[in-house]
């Protein structure tokens, strides 16, 4: 499917959903837009909401490549642009010279050349030759340091690159580009203006079940909407990290593997490595806590209805 078949936001929300990704008409629109107006979409959440899986199901939508930049502390225009291949320079420098060539300005231009380049993820979105732009998925922006935004402020707002030896590199077609952040610390304003903003939050208790059934279509319905109503009880602890979609299916997962067909307190006790993360919260899941949350869980189970 292209962009321009995509023309109102039901197509996009119902597009999502084809792919199993619940989205609300909020995020619908958002997305919308963002193909719309050729402007990359940026979104922050906590962590595992669904942010990162928005690139990958849009890139199966549109039936088009997905360019993914995972970004960490230190990374810097080698990882993420491009770099030159060293050894293979210098090959070709002492094949060169081998064949009598000293002229040392003759060479730089012969080592200098694309075919040299590494294309790092970046790079490959503006340089990319698909019958469709790529989607650019730069997830985790936050955990970059902050100088790396300003390599993606040329990025965002001409769609280009520039390096010295070569010139200026100009996509054809402007890729679509994601990008996410857990807020852990703040992006500078620079980046933000180049975005579509849009805070994802956790999903409601019914969004939640749906995801649940449609990724874990074994789940017996009891069984998940109690998983599920547990879960949403959980993130209204003051817990150090809640836990997010994914642990929700880890859990239900490993519980189906443990033949469970209905919560108690020992096999939630017994599996709370699954749904949390941190000892610090493990510990405050006492038995008293977990026999209080898995008789909420019963009650608010018969709540969610689809």
């Amino acid at each position: 499917m292209k962009v321009t078949e995509l023309n109102t936001v039901d197509d996009i929300r119902v597009s999502l959903d084809d792919h199993h990704y619940i989205a609300n008409r909020s995020l619908s629109i958002s997305i919308y837009l963002s193909l719309k107006m050729n402007k990359p979409i940026f979104l922050e959440g906590e962590p595992g909401v669904g942010k990162t899986e928005i690139g990958k199901v849009l890139a199966k939508v549109l039936g088009t490549d997905l360019i993914r930049l995972q970004c960490y502390e230190g990374l810097d225009v080698h990882n993420a642009i491009y770099e030159w291949n060293y050894s293979r320079q210098i090959l070709q420098i002492r094949m060169l010279e081998a064949e009598g060539q000293k002229d040392k300005e003759k060479i730089s231009k012969e080592i200098f050349g694309s075919e040299f380049l590494i294309k790092r993820p970046l790079f490959q979105a503006i340089d990319h030759d698909g019958e469709s732009p790529p989607v650019l998925l730069i997830d985790e922006l936050d955990r970059a340091d902050e100088e790396f935004e300003a390599f993606l402020l040329e990025i965002l707002s001409d769609f280009q690159i520039s390096i010295p030896e070569i010139g200026t590199i100009t996509a054809e077609t402007p890729p679509i580009v994601v990008i996410t952040s857990n807020r852990t610390r703040e992006i500078h304003d620079a980046l933000k203006r180049r975005c579509l903003y849009h805070w994802i939050d956790y999903p409601t208790a019914e969004q939640e079940f749906e995801i649940v059934k449609r990724k874990i279509p074994q789940v017996n319905e009891e069984l998940g909407k109690q998983v599920v109503a547990f879960v949403q009880a959980v993130r209204k602890k003051d817990f150090y990290k809640l836990p997010g979609i994914a642990e929700t299916l880890d859990w239900a997962n490993a519980l189906i593997k443990l033949g469970t067909t209905e919560l108690s307190s020992e096999i939630t006790s017994d599996t709370l490595g699954a749904l949390l993360k941190y000892q610090d919260d493990i510990e405050k899941m006492d038995g008293e806590t977990t026999n209080g949350l898995v008789q909420r869980a019963f009650t608010e189970a018969n709540l969610i209805t689809i």
